[in-house]
């Protein structure tokens, strides 16, 4: 199961998130969930390197299906938009294929 939790700083705002585990939906190469997930979410990084000046600190290892994305600083409205957008597709892959396979923590 991936287990997703989204993070919020000290003020309540959505700054981050980190991502743990694989869906186990198929065998590795063409499960379409960790598929979707890792589309979204790296959608979402390369978006905000892209399109802000935002900086963050990520970490990864793709063996244990981990990834955490975190904020340097306070969020600007573009940043606040492409996490809140990775949110909403994360919970419509959660919706259709259930929580057996990913699970998330706001």
């Amino acid at each position: 199961m991936i287990r997703v939790s989204f993070l919020k700083n000290e003020e309540n705002i959505l700054d981050g998130f980190e991502l743990k585990g694989h869906a186990g939906f198929a065998e590795s190469g063409n499960d379409i969930i960790c598929a979707a997930v890792s589309a979204l979410v790296f959608n979402t990084i390369n978006s905000v390197e892209q399109f802000t000046s935002s900086d963050f600190v990520i970490e990864q290892d793709e063996k244990k299906g981990h990834i955490y994305f975190r904020l340097k600083e306070k969020p600007d409205h573009d940043t606040q938009l492409l996490i809140n957008s990775l949110m909403l597709g994360l919970d419509e892959i959660q919706k259709t294929y259930g929580k057996k396979y990913i699970r998330i923590e706001k």
